[in-house]
């Protein structure tokens, strides 16, 4: 794990105003986890880095997955920038829908299949994750494609909270599939403005490579809110960004 591991801080008056569950105290031991998360190297999104800077430390957020779309140079070049830990993901939209790769080193390439992404993600020792696997309005991965993923082992964890689905049913669906198959649970602000980070995200004992965060998520709870508010408009300058 990179990035500033001794980072503490404490949630700001407007963040806690936002999403009332960040003044909870986590216990001794635990750090915060926001598993998604899009900054302005995504196509959708245009936090910029010192936006970003700002809402992780009004969320006292501990470690920031950053899964931009297609790439991971948003993340790579965080790593140093931002005052928690960062974990360098890529969220890729595949045929059959999207897919998420966590801990990586490199960018997945689009165009690749389901199979390939996932054994490129592994091969990096990266962990596979399914975001908001039944939203039909988010590029969710199909059903069955996702099944037969699952049945091969080719999935690490499932999305079983993402903070902008369109429906709490649908988290609900997320948790039943992966208490059939046995696979850990992940939780993400899906931010996509700056004000989400602190909506949604783990608590869990704290780790320090991708093998003791999965295991390290059997312990893990799941703390947050749906959030999908619209950015409020702003007059600002998004520069321009490399993603390949």
């Amino acid at each position: 794990m990179t990035g500033h591991a001794e980072y503490t801080g404490q949630p700001s008056a407007e963040a806690i105003s936002r999403h009332p569950h960040l003044a909870e105290l986590r216990p001794e031991g635990f750090v915060r986890v926001d598993c998604h998360s899009h900054t302005m190297w995504s196509g959708d999104s245009t936090t910029t880095i010192d936006e970003l800077l700002v809402a992780v430390v009004a969320s006292g957020i501990d470690v920031l997955c950053i899964t931009d779309h297609s790439t991971t140079n948003g993340a790579q070049e965080l790593v140093d920038v931002l005052p928690c830990r960062v974990v360098i993901g890529e969220e890729l939209r595949t045929g059959p829908g999207e897919l998420l790769g966590l801990f990586l080193s490199e960018r997945i390439p689009f165009g690749v299949t389901p199979e390939e992404f996932c054994q490129r993600v592994h091969d990096q020792g990266g962990l596979v994750s399914a975001p908001h696997p039944f939203d039909p309005m988010r590029h969710a991965m199909a059903p069955h494609v996702l099944r037969s993923l699952a049945e091969r082992g080719l999935v690490d964890v499932i999305e079983v909270f993402n903070a902008k689905v369109s429906l709490r049913h649908l988290n609900d669906a997320a948790v039943e599939f992966a208490r059939e198959f046995d696979l850990p649970g992940v939780v993400g602000s899906d931010a996509h403005v700056p004000e989400a980070l602190g909506a949604a995200y783990l608590e869990m004992p704290d780790f320090a490579d991708a093998r003791e965060f999965l295991a390290n998520l059997r312990r893990a709870s799941v703390v947050g809110h749906l959030f999908d508010r619209p950015r409020v408009w702003t007059s600002r300058i998004v520069p321009s960004v490399k993603t390949h």
